[in-house]
């Protein structure tokens, strides 16, 4: 995309899904469909262009009405309109921020792809720090008998790893995610045992010491690939 400035507000998903077909790049179907494996319907629009979208309208829409559009979009099963509904609610700073939280959570038992999942964990993330107290809802998602649900309670937390000041709520966040890691260690599926390998590297670049406990006591319950990917950065 290179005339931002011309770029119009979509009325509704309709709109919103036109604008994304004019940036398709020939070929690039095919290849995403073979690279994400899941069988939907892709566009094959890059996803600098779905940035540059998803700012524009983020910027130019009230909540409400992009609230509604995400949730449109989401319901299109189209892998850049899925994508493109995560970004236009990932924010920093939402007032009343409620219902961004409720369709972002509706959205969970359906994560079937990686791709699509961290980008709502993106959005999810923001909404997750600006209320800790939503842990509660996402440690129940621990025992989901949906792998990517599982997934989804490490990958919508790892911002609570990356302060290197946290607060003394980022603290018990932290120790009770570690929780729910002990829980998982055993977990068969890659994607979990990946999303927990990732969880504690990314912790470990704060704090290496409780890492490095965390992997001595219970360690070997992960599978050696994790191991060795959570304690990349240690000493």
């Amino acid at each position: 995309m290179n005339d931002l400035e011309n770029v119009s507000l979509p009325e509704n998903a309709e709109d919103a899904i036109n604008a994304l077909r004019e940036n398709v790049v020939e070929g690039r179907t095919e290849e995403m469909a073979a690279y994400h494996k899941v069988d939907r319907p892709y566009l094959g629009v890059p996803n600098p262009v779905l940035n540059d979208l998803s700012t524009i309208w983020r910027r130019g829409l009230p909540l409400d009405a992009r609230v509604a559009l995400a949730g449109d979009l989401w319901a299109s099963d189209i892998f850049e309109a899925r994508v493109t509904a995560a970004k236009l609610l990932t924010q920093a700073r939402i007032k009343d921020d409620g219902q961004v939280w409720d369709l972002i959570v509706s959205w969970v038992p359906e994560f079937d792809s990686w791709a699509i999942a961290d980008h709502a964990a993106s959005a999810g993330g923001r909404r997750l720090t600006a209320h800790p107290e939503r842990l509660d809802e996402v440690e129940r998602w621990t025992t989901s008998d949906h792998m990517w649900t599982r997934r989804a309670a490490f990958v919508f937390t790892l911002p609570f790893g990356k302060s290197r000041h946290p607060s003394e709520t980022e603290i018990a966040a932290r120790e009770r995610i570690l929780g729910w890691a002990v829980d998982l260690a055993g977990d068969p599926e890659w994607f979990v045992q990946k999303a927990i390998a990732w969880w504690l590297r990314d912790l470990s670049r704060h704090a290496p010491e409780q890492v490095h406990d965390w992997l001595t006591e219970h360690g070997d319950a992960l599978k050696p690939f994790a191991r060795k990917e959570a304690a990349r950065h240690l000493p």
